[in-house]
């Protein structure tokens, strides 16, 4: 990609970027235009498109900012990945907050491809989440809702299955709704513990030829089951999965971080914020991170609001109830 300077005045500068030829400029702009009405709004320097080549104009920061912002998006066209209005909200967002690391060393790294679509990361945070994953033995992933955190984790817990780097897959989270015990609920065992494994099957189908679940499942291949199920087990040669960590006491915290074994990698997964413990019980993900400081080998991710991977509406949800309880706790202390 050719880039061409010019002086267009006192204050303003121009930077004009000549698409190469092998890109064709709809998977730059957008069908009808999408992705540069996006940016036109997004981007404080003025974009004028003839041809194959972008011109911009403005401040040299904003110009600076703009053209690092299509030279990413051209780089990601040229890898044979198509763009989205998704993807290139999450361009702009994190040249801004990180230009230092480049959009497209993210968006284009592949976890596992399945059932015609590719699982990726799509923020920054999430990449570093997958990258703790790959070199340490025992990952956190704290984050809102929608983060990602339990499905890049399931994603790598295949990824890790199919190239033999474990023989199982182990995914667990606490029945905490039922007090554990799902000794009120109607029906069989596994009909009692199904709702509150489902959406962990309903990842593994995303990322498994259907027809293959059951068969994985009945040769314990892949394990799905109440925390309560991994007490006095040693997990060898096993991929595991913890989620809705933040509603486990710090006792079944330390008894499952404890069944780690040999050839194992554990990902511990939750949101802090939606603990569900009763009568105010402390929760083991809150606690954990204290008592694990300094201990090598862990990572602890954090995921953010900009993190949510959802609809788009469920990252401004999020934000909103973040400033709402930013307001009343504020309320709180001058009271």
């Amino acid at each position: 990609m050719h880039v061409q300077r010019a002086d267009a005045g006192d204050s303003d500068s121009v930077r004009t970027l000549t698409v190469p030829a092998s890109v064709e400029m709809v998977n730059v702009l957008g069908p009808s235009d999408t992705f540069l009405r996006l940016l036109e709004s997004q981007l404080d320097a003025d974009i004028l498109v003839r041809g194959n080549r972008i011109t911009l104009t403005g401040t040299d920061a904003d110009v600076e900012f703009a053209s690092d912002v299509f030279t990413e998006m051209i780089t990601i066209t040229r890898t044979g990945q198509g763009l989205t209005t998704d993807a290139v909200e999450r361009i702009v967002s994190m040249e801004s907050a990180d230009p230092e690391v480049a959009p497209s060393q993210v968006l284009t790294q592949n976890i596992l491809s399945s059932r015609g679509r590719t699982i990726r990361p799509k923020t920054l945070n999430q990449k570093r989440y997958v990258d703790a994953i790959d070199t340490h033995t025992l990952t956190f992933g704290i984050g809102p809702a929608g983060t990602g955190k339990t499905y890049l984790a399931m994603a790598k817990a295949v990824q890790a299955l199919q190239s033999k780097k474990v023989n199982r897959i182990i995914l667990t989270r606490p029945a905490i709704e039922a007090g554990e015990s799902l000794g009120f609920l109607p029906g069989t065992l596994n009909e009692k513990i199904d709702p509150y494994l489902r959406p962990l099957y309903d990842a593994l189908h995303d990322m498994v030829e259907p027809e293959r679940v059951p068969k994985l499942l009945t040769g314990g291949v892949i394990e799905v089951a109440p925390l309560a199920y991994m007490r006095g087990r040693t997990l060898n040669d096993a991929f595991i999965v913890l989620d809705e960590a933040q509603n486990t006491s710090p006792e079944q915290m330390k008894m499952f971080l404890t069944r780690l074994g040999f050839g194992s990698k554990i990902v511990v997964t939750g949101d802090v914020t939606q603990v569900d413990l009763p009568g105010g019980a402390p929760s083991g993900l809150r606690q954990v991170e204290s008592i694990l400081d300094g201990v090598g080998d862990i990572a602890f991710c954090q995921l953010t609001n900009r993190d949510v991977v959802r609809h788009r509406l469920v990252g401004r949800i999020v934000a909103a109830y973040d400033r709402f309880d930013s307001r009343r706790n504020a309320a709180s202390r001058e009271r």
